[in-house]
This record gives structure tokens, sequence and C-alpha cells, in this order.
């Protein structure tokens, strides 16, 4: 059964948490796997990901200094994560695919 008066819409509003779950799981990624790129392939940047994470396995050929600076952005990055609002988070990573800091 219907109440709308004829020739009217109904509006609803839906409060969208994706951005807060994506958020959280993102740090979570990025503080504990960032170093193999785990939160990049999470997000749906696959080239940053693959590209953190063959720096990292390749780094220790170097002595380990890459993979030191890769774990660095990791954890640089998780604080940005954190540091943002939901709705910054969401507008900067999933909408604009902001794929850096």
């Amino acid at each position: 059964m219907d109440l709308q008066a004829p020739g009217t819409q109904a509006i609803y509003a839906i409060a969208s948490t994706v951005g807060a779950s994506k958020k959280v799981a993102a740090a979570l990624f990025a503080f504990f796997l960032g170093a193999f790129g785990a939160h990049k392939f999470y997000l749906g940047y696959t080239k940053q990901g693959v590209f953190m994470l063959l720096i990292f396995l390749f780094g220790f050929i170097l002595l380990g200094l890459p993979s030191v600076i890769i774990g660095l952005i990791a954890f640089i990055e998780f604080v940005i994560y954190i540091s943002k609002s939901d709705e910054e988070f969401e507008q900067t990573y999933i909408i604009n695919k902001k794929a850096w800091f």
C-alpha cells in the first residue's frame, strides 16, 4: 500500500559506511602488511601494490635499505589513513583514486 500523494517521489536517506569500513581495513593492512603493499591491493591500486611488493622483496639484495623505505612509506600511509575523516578518506582514495600519500 502506497501512502504517497500522486505525482510525488519518496526521498530516502541512506547512510554510507563504505568509506568508514574501507578506511579501517586499509589502515590495518597498511600497518600490519603495508610493506607487501596489501593496503594498495585492497584499495584497488594493483600497480602500486605490485611495485611495493617487488621493491620490498628485491630490497634485501641491497642490504634491506629499499625494504625499510617501503615499510616507512606504508607506516606513513597508515598514519594518514587514520588521521583522515571517513568522508575525506572516501573522497580522496575511493572516489578520486589518489594512489600515493
